[in-house]
């Protein structure tokens, strides 16, 4: 059959074309079809922000945060606010983008040259001439993905995108009176004297009924939901796990010895004094030289008599530091001294007096006193090491390798977790009660959002199936299977009810004690004199709360006083009531000079900001910025 379809291959594709089109014409052909795939997640000047875009954003970001900082909680960065952060920013880099382009905002190449400069890691790769190392550069953006063209590319943009917020904010001011006005109410200061009515005293007021606890109960079901859960089984795949399976030869081990034992034995180190006569590279030429003739006269009278060399040293060297014990610099390492006198050094005999060397703080004459070259250690001193090191070495080689070997075995043996895990000689781990959304203080696989997310789809509730081989840190890798599920419910009366119980009373409680701040409270206001119930006066403000709660200081401050006493009640929910009676008003204590000067820096940058956060929502506006996604 498929012969005689070989020989008509021309015939049949007619065939499968007249077959196939019609279809097209009477369906339509999805507009997907031949793009890129994707939901759109946001919009911004009529330009889609994909799924995949998001993605790739958010692990771009991940990555940049775990290599700053390597023992951040991996849950932190997969959590729902996270991502949306990434999302918000995506956005916001798209509107800056767009508008950059409408306002025709282009980065000259001598702006983007001195840009460049100002960046510290590129300025160190300038040479003495002051040309750029070419292959550095390359090698330092490299390090990002990006080509010398890429990279100067994404700073021209971000010069571009820059400009166009920097001219709102760089440009924001205010008057001494508009500043001192505005801090001098935010700081302001007010006397008070608080009553708090708190729920704990009114509790024994509270006798619940079966009845109270059926009505409240029944009106608060929602408490009572228990989340789905499920009890998983789980594998880890790590540098550790591929580690633990490598087995070493011998041979390579004593390989390995032989071409590391001078490196494991520890670095060689010499001992030399020398004589400096000072000249710094940037020294006019004439002073050089003079210098270099002094240090050659000064080598001339060393060679002809080397036991003088402690002695020259003390009374010409002008390194101030060893000239007092006859230029004696002790015992150093590689990498201890400036590269022209460590040359010379380390290429140098026991001794030997140098020729003079030249470096950046002027002319150098060595006399090498002593070499220390570090006991060798036997082949099985350094067994344990060298099998660490050649381990982690062949698992960090191994782990590509063996990571794809654990994604095609979870995939292809979908039903169990046991064959992958026989294979790899991992250890399949078990936890139940497991739920979509971490509980607060789980770590582990189980807390990492892309593996919970694999693990609560429908095909892995309904059909039990093993999920994909999840990413969950750098080098580590998990997948996991449902065994049982359980879907999420109302909890019975029975089982919470005292639960019920408490939080009817703390309920019930609380209203009490609001009742009775209340009355108080009008109490009070009609006849000052009878406040009898109020504690000592204390002076509060919005940077100095006296561990008041949030609300009742924001009320205190927020009070008219334009007639004192003033009185202001604040519910505060399950921490019950509180009446506070505004005495009088403090004025602020002027500041020195050095905190109002760092005040008025800090209020022009609020202020910026605010301006910046204005213009930026009148940008959104402009762009018809579009976030599909709701907020967490």
């Amino acid at each position: 059959m498929f012969e005689s379809i070989r020989k008509h291959s021309k015939i049949v594709m007619l065939l499968l074309f007249l077959l196939i089109i019609p279809s097209f014409v009477l369906v339509g052909i999805d507009s997907n079809y031949f793009s890129e795939t994707g939901v759109v997640v946001a919009r911004v000047d009529g330009q889609d922000i994909k799924q995949t875009d998001w993605d790739n954003a958010h692990k771009m970001e991940t990555d940049r945060i775990r290599a700053q900082s390597p023992g951040v909680d991996a849950k932190l960065l997969d959590s729902p606010e996270a991502r949306y952060a990434t999302l918000e920013r995506l956005v916001r880099d798209r509107v800056f983008q767009a508008a950059a382009q409408k306002m025709h905002l282009v980065t000259s190449d001598s702006r983007l040259a001195r840009s460049l400069q100002e960046i510290p890691a590129i300025a160190e790769l300038r040479r003495p001439d002051g040309s750029l190392d070419a292959e550095a550069y390359r090698a330092l953006v490299g390090a990002q993905g990006l080509t010398p063209e890429g990279f100067e590319a994404n700073v021209r943009r971000d010069i571009s995108v820059n400009q166009v917020v920097g001219g709102v904010m760089g440009s924001t001011f205010s008057t001494d009176a508009q500043v001192k006005l505005s801090l001098d109410a935010l700081y302001q200061r007010r006397e008070v004297q608080i009553a708090r009515f708190n729920p704990a005293d009114f509790s024994g007021k509270v006798t619940p009924t079966d009845a109270d606890l059926e009505s409240y109960y029944q009106t608060h079901t929602a408490d009572f939901q228990q989340a789905e859960q499920a009890a998983v089984e789980y594998v880890v795949l790590d540098i550790d796990s591929v580690r633990a399976g490598i087995t070493l030869n011998e041979d390579d081990l004593r390989t390995y010895y032989k071409e590391n034992v001078a490196r494991l034995a520890g670095k060689e180190e010499r001992r030399a004094s020398h004589i400096l006569i000072n000249a710094l590279k940037d020294a006019p030429a004439a002073d050089r030289e003079k210098a270099k003739a002094r240090a050659t006269q000064l080598l001339e009278q060393v060679r002809k008599a080397p036991a003088t060399f402690a002695e020259v040293a003390k009374k010409s060297s002008e390194d101030t530091g060893s000239a007092a014990t006859g230029g004696d610099l002790n015992f150093f390492g590689l990498g201890a001294m400036v590269k022209p006198f460590e040359d010379a050094a380390f290429a140098m005999k026991k001794g030997d007096i140098s020729e003079v060397v030249e470096t950046d703080f002027g002319y150098h004459i060595i006399l090498l006193t002593d070499i220390k070259i570090p006991r060798q250690p036997s082949f099985e001193e350094l067994r344990p090491s060298m099998e660490a090191e050649l381990k982690q070495q062949q698992a960090q080689r191994k782990f590509a390798e063996v990571a794809e070997s654990f994604a095609n075995g979870v995939y292809e043996q979908s039903d169990s977790l046991n064959p992958v895990a026989e294979k790899l000689q991992l250890k399949v781990m078990t936890a139940s009660g497991v739920t979509r959304t971490p509980a607060p203080g789980t770590t582990g696989p189980l807390a990492n959002g892309k593996l919970l997310e694999a693990l609560f789809s429908s095909d892995s509730i309904e059909n039990k199936r093993n999920t994909e081989a999840v990413e969950i840190g750098p080098s580590q890798m998990a997948a996991a299977r449902v065994s049982t599920y359980t879907a999420a419910r109302t909890l019975p009366l029975d089982e919470v009810r005292p639960r019920v119980r408490s939080l009817y009373i703390a309920e019930k409680s609380a209203e009490l004690a609001r009742k009775e701040g209340e009355a108080k409270l009008a109490a009070w206001k009609s006849a000052p004199d009878n406040a009898a119930g109020l504690q000592p006066a204390i002076v509060v403000s919005r940077d100095q709360p006296q561990n008041q709660p949030r609300p009742l200081v924001d009320a205190v401050m927020g009070a008219n006083t334009a007639t004192l006493p003033a009185w202001v009640g604040v519910d505060l929910g399950a921490q019950g009531y509180a009446v506070a009676k505004v005495n009088r008003l403090v004025p602020r204590q002027t500041p020195n000079e050095q905190v109002a000067q760092q005040e008025r820096q800090q209020y022009l940058q609020w202020w910026s900001n605010a301006e910046g956060l204005a213009y930026y929502e009148l940008l959104k506006d402009r762009f018809k910025v579009q976030i599909k996604v709701p907020r967490p």
